[in-house]
This record gives C-alpha cells, sequence and structure tokens, in this order.
C-alpha cells in the first residue's frame, strides 16, 4: 500500500519565510515503524503555506494513496476538515485517519466530520503499524476490534472507542528509528540552518493545568538508550540538519541523564551542530553551574524555559508552581527563574522565555509585570493566552468560571486570547501583549546578526514586516494610534487562517 502523512502549517506564525520552520517528528516515527513493504510519504505542509492545496493535489495525483493519514492540533481542525473534504474528493477509495493531539483528545468531533475514516489515539506508532496491517488484511471489523488505541466505524454507523493504548515504556524496545527519507518536501529551518527534531524521551510527571500531555499519555516518563539518541542525531546530520531540536516533554526530570546525553554529543563529536532544548526553570537553578558549561560545550545554543509566570498567583492557577521551585536543602526557597536565566546566560545561552499571560485574575499591572521581565531578562519571547484545550484541567477551570468568549478553534492557537481574566476583555490582554512582544523580538536581532550575519542582512526585511504585520507609514510616524495597527493585524491573521477555502 501507498500511505501518504501529512501535517497542517502553523497558520503562518511557523514558516520558510520568517526562518523558522520544524519538521513533524512524530509523521516521520509513524513512517518508521510500518512494515517495510509499504510505501511512505511525508509532507509537512508547513513548508508550503502559499500553497498547501496545490502541492497535495499534486502528492496525490503523482501516487494515489491507499491510506491518508493527517495530525493535527485544534487550531488546525477547521483547515484539515476542508483540506479532507477535497481529499474525498481527489481518492474516493482511500482510507483516512486522523491522530495527534485534536483528534485523540476530541475523537467525536473528528468520527462526526465528512471524510474521516478512522482515529488513532495517543501514542500512534504501533496502533496505525497495525491497522494498516488490518486494512490489507481486508479491515473486517474482528481485526479493528482488537487494535488498542483506534476510533472506528462499525457496518451500522456506530462509533466504536477501542481501549486505549498504554504508552511505550520501553521506547527501544518497541519502536524503530524515525524515517526522515520519507519526507518529499525540504526547506525546514532555524534562523537560516537545516533543522531536525530528535526526541530522547517521552512524557512528564507535572500536571500544569493548559498541558495535553496528561490526557495523551498519563504522568510518565520513558527514555531511550544513549546509543539510539545519538545513533539518531547522527542520522538527523547525515540528511542535511545543523540544527537539532530536542522535543522531549520534559528532558530535565533526570538531570543526570541529561548530563549524559552532552557528554554523549561530545564524545561523539557531534558538538560541531548547534542544539535547542525545553526544560525547567528549577532544573537549571539547582543544576546549572555543572549543567551550563557542559551544555556549551555540546553545541546547546538555544534553551526554551518554560517560566509560565512571574507571579505566583498565576503559577498556582498553571498548576506550574512545583517545577519553577529553587530548592534549599530541600526547602522551597522561592522561584528558580531568575536563578536558572543567569546561569544559562553566563555560559553564552540564549533564552526563550515561555511565558503565560491573561490568567483569571490578571489585572493590566499583573500582564505588565510579565512583559517587562521578558523584556529584561528573556532573549527571544514566546509568550502566550491560556488556551482552553479539549480535556486539560485549564478548560474545566475556565469553563466553571464563566471566562471563555471564544469558541472558534481556529484561534486556539497561543497568540490569540479566546478568554478574559476577572478584570481584562480578552482583546485587551491580547493587545497588550501584541503591542509589547514586538518590540522585544526586535531586540534579538543584533545578536542572531553575530551568529548568523548571512541570514539577516537576506531577511531582515522579511522578518520585520513579518513581526509589524498591520502598519503602515502613519503608524511609524505616529499618524495611527497602536489600537488601529492591532486591528489591522487581527484581520491579516484572520485572513492567514483561510488559506483552505471550503469545497473542493
Amino acid at each position: 500500500m501507498h500511505v501518504l502523512l501529512l501535517s497542517m502549517p502553523d497558520a503562518f506564525e511557523h514558516t520558510p519565510t520568517i526562518g523558522m520552520c520544524m519538521p513533524n517528528g512524530a509523521l516521520a516515527s509513524l513512517a518508521g515503524n510500518i512494515d517495510a513493504h509499504h510505501t511512505v510519504a511525508i509532507a509537512d505542509l508547513v513548508l508550503v503555506p502559499d500553497d498547501v492545496v496545490g502541492t497535495v493535489e499534486r502528492l496525490v495525483r503523482e501516487q494515489p494513496p491507499d491510506v491518508i493519514g493527517i495530525s493535527c492540533m485544534t487550531f488546525q481542525r477547521r483547515t484539515a476538515l476542508r483540506l479532507l473534504r477535497r481529499l474525498r474528493a481527489w481518492c474516493p477509495e482511500a482510507c483516512v485517519v486522523a491522530g495527534g493531539y485534536d483528534p485523540s483528545l476530541a475523537t467525536e468531533a473528528w468520527m462526526g466530520a465528512d471524510g474521516v475514516d478512522l482515529v488513532v489515539r495517543g501514542e500512534g506508532e504501533r496502533t496505525f503499524r497495525e491497522l494498516l496491517r488490518a486494512i490489507e488484511a481486508g479491515g473486517e471489523s474482528a481485526p479493528l476490534a482488537g487494535i488498542a488505541g483506534l476510533t472506528w466505524r462499525a457496518a451500522d454507523g456506530t462509533v466504536v472507542h477501542n481501549a486505549d493504548r498504554p504508552p511505550s515504556h520501553r521506547l527501544d524496545e518497541t519502536l524503530a528509528p524515525p524515517n526522515r527519507g520519507a519526507r518529499v518536501l525540504d526547506g525546514y529551518t532555524f534562523l537560516g540552518d537545516p533543522v531536525d527534531v530528535v526526541e530522547t524521551s517521552r512524557g512528564c510527571t507535572f500536571d500544569c493545568s493548559f498541558c495535553s500531555i496528561i490526557e495523551m499519555r498519563g504522568r510518565n516518563f520513558y527514555t531511550r538508550e544513549m546509543a539510539r539518541v545519538i545513533a539518531d542525531i547522527t542520522d538527523a546530520r547525515d540528511h542535511g540538519a545543523r540544527v537539532i531540536f530536542i522535543v522531549d516533554d520534559n528532558v530535565t526530570l533526570d538531570v543526570r541523564r541529561f548530563e549524559a546525553l552532552c557528554e554523549a554529543i561530545i564524545e561523539a563529536g557531534l558538538q560541531d551542530l548547534r542544539f535547542i532544548v525545553q526544560g525547567m526553570t528549577s532544573a537549571f537553578a539547582a543544576h546549572g553551574d555543572r549543567l551550563a558549561p557542559l551544555m556549551r560545550r555540546a553545541g546547546f545554543e538555544y534553551v526554551f524555559l518554560g517560566i509560565e509566570n512571574v507571579l505566583e498567583a498565576d503559577l498556582t492557577f498553571l498548576k506550574a508552581s512545583a517545577k519553577n521551585a529553587q530548592r534549599e536543602g530541600g526547602r522551597r526557597v522561592g522561584n528558580a527563574t531568575l536563578a536558572a536565566i543567569d546561569v544559562l546566560h553566563r555560559h553564552g545561552i540564549f533564552i526563550v522565555g515561555g511565558l503565560i499571560v491573561g490568567n483569571p485574575e490578571d489585572t493590566a499591572d499583573a500582564i505588565e509585570t510579565n512583559l517587562a521581565f521578558a523584556r529584561r531578562y528573556v532573549d527571544w519571547p514566546y509568550i502566550q493566552h491560556p488556551t482552553p484545550y479539549p480535556r486539560t484541567p485549564m478548560n474545566e477551570d475556565f469553563r466553571r468560571q464563566d471566562l471563555i468568549v471564544n469558541e472558534r478553534l481556529e484561534e486556539y492557537d497561543g497568540t490569540t486570547a479566546v478568554v478574559r481574566s476577572a478584570h481584562l476583555t480578552a482583546d485587551e490582554i491580547e493587545f497588550l501583549r501584541w503591542r509589547s512582544e514586538r518590540w522585544m523580538k526586535v531586540r534579538h536581532m543584533p545578536a542572531v546578526l553575530r551568529r548568523r550575519p548571512g541570514f539577516v542582512l537576506r531577511n531582515a526585511r522579511a522578518l520585520l514586516a513579518h513581526t509589524f504585520r498591520g502598519s503602515s507609514w502613519r503608524s511609524v510616524v505616529g499618524l495611527e494610534s497602536a489600537r488601529e495597527v492591532f486591528r489591522r493585524y487581527k484581520a491579516i491573521r484572520a485572513r492567514e487562517r483561510d488559506y483552505v477555502t471550503v469545497g473542493p
């Protein structure tokens, strides 16, 4: 059988145009874990934001698929379903399978949609492999009924939810390496350098209210063997990557293992690559004096730091206090954020500051406190709004407090405020973040210029145009208010979300 795996674009916030375009690692893992006699093609549609429909039509015309898999986040659902309507017209006999966070956590919405035959819930590698075997054998209801993690439709139209599949805990025994060679599009970049993603562990033991991971796989943490990880990094490099994003849910849960990873990278001679990782403030605050210099030697350039918020009341709401706590002698002595930032900065590592503003009790002063902190301490802001994704604790909290003001899921992208606080409208919350965040991004350009001069010189105009969408010469000279620019920016964002129109 020929299998086509698709991932949806990120609504123009991460595209080749602005130098940040990451591959979908889950699809490469799916491709690596199906039986070898199938052919598989991966199309990360983030690479072709201006020609999604044309690209997909070309791929299905060139080699008609027997099975189409689509990976999707909540804010991509509307567009994905529109694309599936076109796929049904082009490939009426193909079996269409949905997977990823949104189909896993809002399965009923997908099984009730036109064009979707089955949903793979949770981790997909083994479920998808068994599904292909069942389809190949004829797809009878009995084989489908025995596949854990699968939702399907019986002959009488009844939707059947098979038992959940337990998360993989012996990752190296149960999962084969990813198949990067199945990708049929190219151009993944991070600030102009070819980039790829590598997974060294899965899961997290914390229960942050905004996170979907717990609902997807429970509270757990399973790791890969270091030799396997180094082989995967080497494979990514051999496929052209010069930057590696370690995409683990929480690699800093085991600091000793993370140190061993850095040492293994150095021993394998892979420190000429540049690495990005995401981690907890508490881990870097407690172990940074030993860990940060080792990371620097191994080639780590950026750390996405889950700061979440600098106000304790907001951290409590986000259920993120524990992972941002600084401890001495086993006692909690304060917030770990400043200590983590300080030690990473002292060793030349940039901070991508992840913050969440617009929580239930936030005032304008509370939001400004977080924005001022970001302006002073982080290199690149990644400031989002609390978003009530399906089945997360946050969803329940906001509904109970009647704070959700926007049910348009295509706007659940983290940068659009869809909830109000007790003191501010959603529009005011988003405006405060937007007005400040644009200038924070510009402040990082000189640092990027020093490390990647060619990229900045070639793309400065496009980067500034993207960052300041909605601006005009009138706003530049002060003849228009920031509110008017914000209104135009919002209209641009709405148009960007409609890159797949309704109907075939």
